[in-house]
């Protein structure tokens, strides 16, 4: 029943209140326990508004929950709500090209949070489940509410909690209101690619109204963003010992003394080396326009009716430019002089020297990204008793994304053909000095020899190594769609005695997703003659001076790639199995009672949850020519009783404790859902029969085995306990101390499953002795629930107004939080049942930390704000769109801002500036090679780092106007 919790009391988390940027003053009503008489209006603004308002709903709320919210209408400032709940206790943001853009909460992956739109959930244009926030600008949302413990009104809750984006009610704000908004914006790292600025801007504008009764109100709103980013990047592929004296096919044995001596000195011979390295400058584009309208009726105090829209298209655009190359003396060119070597966690590394007969290829990358997210709602209350009232709500979102990812090489050096491509590779020498980026503190520095930027001498073509890559670029256009439409209707029964209220209802969702990825190879004109580039599909070389290097040509790919490749369509058996779509339909009945005795209320409720799901997909065959790919479906259902507790005792002296109780699930991930699979078959009788019993007549051989997703996957399900202490000192001070505890019943993982391969063709390279049966029945390895585990923290928050010390201190104030997270899962493969090693869940930071100090007076306001997040395993895009694991390196940001609000009766009253800063220190996204126990380690048991990417600072500057 969205709307029956919609208007409940929500908690809102004083750190919260603390990230909205201080706003123009305006009347409010005070805070309920302010003591202002009926009818009294109290002018006040700002964080401590905030705070009084955010402790006063956080006493009232039965559920423990965290929030932001507006001071006012298009009043929360950051670029994204993604910015502005990061901040929030038990949340971590994860940056993807410098924006905070998905969530974790209480250290799980996005994947086990549910959004909610105004209570009704939300389609993603992700690969799976998580929303990404930066589609919703944060100044068309009124509020966002994060439940840790669920509500059992509220169907289709996460087991790591719930996300629920509220947009404004135009009748509940009670008055008028145009507000517009306009910020310009600028890169402090200046431009990295010619044709992509360095400074964009942002502009708003919201209107709300009401008819002079009360009866009909209305909200527009509409946010543009044109914002560009730029990101230095970095990254090193492996690391290894090159001079054993052994070279596969360089000397007439297998091993050759005489080769010793590609490293020099003598003492760097036994060092680890970067083995594969880049260097690439990325600009990007990101423009969004989104729009919301809202119509709200009551024509009498036993209706209510509202509809909302919600319209979002985000579009990206994204060039990069760079070089890549091998450190490699396996190749018959390449020596590594002057090497210096340091000792890095009790290992020796090649810190420094210079590297010889290098090749590099040169890349010139475009990529696109188009997304469409559209919400529509209509929701009814109706009064059919004086005691009874019934709420229906009818929702639909569907959220679309289209990608295309390009990337082409070059080198230096023209024109050799296909034939001799490999030949016409050009030699360089390369310095290098690794001393910084080991330590984590910088990027290497490298100096080439060769110009990069000449177009005379650099032309387009494949020049990777070995014999190249067999095309001259490549295409991937990934399309995923997602459409999720829910019906809700309940009813509500208000009771006497300590049960004061009783809700019962149902709920219908059905949701769709779909995915499938068009591949193509590009082809130099000509039989792939290498081809020098006209300067009329040239812009200004880019500089890769951040790390030492020269320029490099840079090509303007959308002109240039119709008049110099062909585009081929290219097929294997990843393409299909990237293919699926998937149906759900989830039916919940949910009952709740409403307590309220003494000193003692809360809720108590159930909910039983039935999901049929089916998955279409494909048995990719190319083991048998022509090649046997067949359409397949798969599914199951399953049911699950979902009950929940949530009691708060008042102690008295603004003391409580809180106690919730409950069973939660998350449906699995969707691309782990898919019905593909790619078989292998295995030769088992080697061709001549062999002397196993199962080669011989009457045997039986099991010749068939795979890899691919599961459809039969059911969710996560976890029992979770959450207990916490308050204690409300005033209206803006307090403090909260939780904790939580989860049991995962179980989780999934990658594991040996029996399979059924009835229907496909044998390969011809099986061979089948006369009298020896075939068996359909082999074995699979795909995603399946398994084993649990648990996972448990400890959440510390509070705010302190140094006004309530001294007098003096007046308008200074600090807001903080602390989390600590920990899991202990033990993964079992049902192969090797003795399987126990230790697996970190995704999204999951031991430590996380924020703090804000404040000062607000006279108009005058600023803010710092530090947030700290340490090491975790997340899931970022890699090759071409593909998601993977990768182990981010503790992230830390501080941003700043200050602002000056008109007072109210001059003549620039209603008016505000603000200047902001974002990412005031230049922090580094870095990852470390390898993921939880993999990767390559130092003797003492460390890591060595892989990418190390900065963004620079953001500088924003612009006002805000009330009429």
């Amino acid at each position: 029943m969205p709307k029956a919790y919609r208007f409940g009391a929500t908690a809102v988390s004083a750190l919260a209140m603390a990230m909205l940027a201080p706003q123009a003053a305006f009347a409010q009503e005070a805070p309920a326990d302010e003591g202002a008489s009926d009818g009294q209006e109290i002018t006040v603004s700002g964080i401590r508004y905030s705070l009084g308002n955010a402790i006063n709903e956080k006493r009232k709320n039965e559920s423990i929950v965290e929030a932001v919210s507006a001071e006012d209408i298009g009043k929360l400032p950051d670029v994204s709500i993604a910015e502005s709940i990061a901040r929030l206790p038990g949340l971590a943001a994860q940056r993807v090209n410098g924006r905070a853009q998905v969530i974790s909460l209480r250290g799980f992956s996005p994947d086990f949070t549910t959004t909610f739109l105004n209570g009704r959930p939300q389609a993603s244009s992700g690969d799976n489940r998580s929303v990404e926030f930066d589609q919703y600008p944060s100044e068309l949302l009124n509020m966002v509410v994060v439940y840790k413990t669920p509500d059992a009104s509220i169907s289709g809750m996460g087991l790591s909690g719930s996300i629920d984006l509220r947009t404004v009610r135009p009748l509940e704000y009670g008055k008028r209101a145009f507000v517009v908004n306009m910020r310009g914006e600028v890169n402090s790292g200046g431009k990295l690619n010619d044709d992509v600025r360095n400074w964009g801007w942002r502009a708003s504008a919201s209107w709300i109204g009401q008819n002079a009764d009360g009866t009909v109100g209305w909200a527009l709103g509409y946010a543009h963003l044109d914002s560009p980013s730029q990101n230095r990047h970095v990254k090193a592929y492996g690391y290894e010992k090159f001079d054993h004296g052994c070279f596969w096919g360089d000397g007439p044995s297998w091993c050759d003394p005489a080769l010793n001596g590609r490293v020099a000195p003598a003492s760097a011979r036994n060092s680890q080396f970067i083995s594969g390295q880049e260097v690439f400058a990325y600009s990007r584009e990101q423009r969004r326009d989104a729009a919301i309208g809202i119509l709200e009726l009551q024509p009498s105090e036993k209706a209510h009716l509202e509809l909302d829209l919600y319209y979002s298209s985000f579009k990206q655009r994204e060039v990069m430019r760079g070089v890549q190359w091998f450190d490699n003396p396996w190749a018959d060119q390449q020596t590594l002089r002057n090497v210096s070597n340091a000792t890095v966690g009790g290992t020796d590394v090649a810190v420094s020297g210079m590297a010889n007969g290098i090749a590099p290829q040169l890349r010139n990358d475009y990529n696109t990204r188009d997304d469409q997210l559209f919400s529509a709602g209509l929701n009814g209350e109706f009064a059919m008793t004086d005691k009874l009232k019934l709420v229906a709500d009818l929702s639909y979102s569907t959220n679309t994304r289209d990608e295309s990812i390009t990337e082409t090489y070059a080198g230096f050096g023209c024109c050799a053909t296909s034939a001799t491509q490999n030949a016409n590779r050009v030699f360089d020498s390369i310095g290098f000095d690794f001393t910084q980026f080991l330590a984590g503190q910088g990027f290497p520095d490298w100096s080439e020899g060769l110009n990069y930027s000449d177009a005379s001498r650099v032309s387009l073509g494949d020049r990777a190594p070995w014999g190249g890559w067999g095309h001259d670029g490549q295409t991937k256009e990934p399309h995923v769609k997602e459409t999720v439409f829910a019906t809700d209707i309940g009813f509500n029964y208000e009771m006497d005695g300590p049960i004061k209220s009783v809700d019962f209802g149902a709920n219908y969702s059905r949701t769709t997703k779909s995915k499938d990825v068009a591949e193509f190879d590009l082809f130099l004109k000509n039989g792939r003659t290498q081809a020098l580039v006209d300067p009329q599909y040239l812009v200004n070389p880019t500089s890769l001076g951040f790390a030492g290097m020269g320029s490099v040509l840079s090509v303007n790919l959308p002109l240039a790639l119709p008049v110099y490749y062909d585009k081929t369509v290219y097929v294997d058996r990843n393409t299909f199995d990237k293919a699926w779509d998937i149906a759900e339909n989830t039916i919940t009945l949910k009952a709740k009672m409403n307590i309220d005795t003494g000193n003692l209320h809360g809720n108590i409720g159930v909910q039983w949850v039935h999901q049929e799901q089916k998955s279409h997909g494909y048995a990719i065959n190319f083991l048998v020519t022509p090649r046997q790919v067949d359409p397949i479906s798969d599914g199951t259902s399953y049911s699950d009783w979902l009950p929940s507790l949530n009691l708060t005792y008042e102690l008295g002296g603004g003391h409580r404790v809180r106690l919730g109780l409950s069973r939660q699930m998350a449906r699995p991930r969707m691309d782990e859902m898919r019905a593909d699979f790619i078989p292998g078959a295995d030769n088992i009788c080697g061709g001549g029969g062999g002397s196993s019993a199962q080669c011989q007549p009457g045997g039986t051989i099991h010749p068939w085995n795979a890899n691919g997703g599961n459809a039969k996957l059911e969710p996560w399900r976890a029992k979770s306990i959450d207990v916490a202490y308050e204690w409300y000192i005033d209206k803006s001070s307090y403090i909260a101390i939780s904790g939580f505890y989860k049991d995962l019943e179980n989780y999934v993982y990658l594991q040996q499953q029996s399979f059924d391969f009835s229907g496909l063709t044998l390969p011809p390279s099986v061979v089948v002795p006369v009298g020896v049966t075939v068996s359909p029945i082999g074995t699979i390895r795909q995603p399946a629930n398994g084993k649990g585990g648990s996972i448990y923290g400890v959440e510390v928050s509070g705010a302190l107004n140094f006004g309530k010390i001294a007098p003096v201190l007046d308008g200074f104030g600090v807001i903080a939080s602390y989390s600590y997270v920990k899991s202990n899962l033990r993964p079992t493969d049902s192969t090797n049942p003795n399987t126990v090693q230790a697996t970190r869940i995704p999204g999951l930071s031991n430590h996380v930390y924020n703090i804000t100090g404040y000062f607000e007076k006279g108009g005058f306001q600023a803010r710092a704000s530090y947030r700290y997040r340490s090491g975790f395993k997340g899931e970022v895009v890699q090759l071409f769109a593909n998601r993977g694991l990768t182990e981010i390196l503790a992230d830390r940001q501080l941003d700043a801002q200050i602002g000056y609000t008109f007072p109210d009766g001059s003549s620039l009253g209603g008016l505000s500036i603000l200047l902001q800063a974002n990412n005031v220190t230049d922090s580094p996204y870095r990852t470390r090679l390898g993921v939880d126990g993999g990767g390559p380690r130092t003797n003492d048991g460390g890591y060595l780092p892989e990418i190390y990417e900065k963004y620079g600072r953001q500088f924003l500057l612009g006002f805000s106007y009330k009429f």
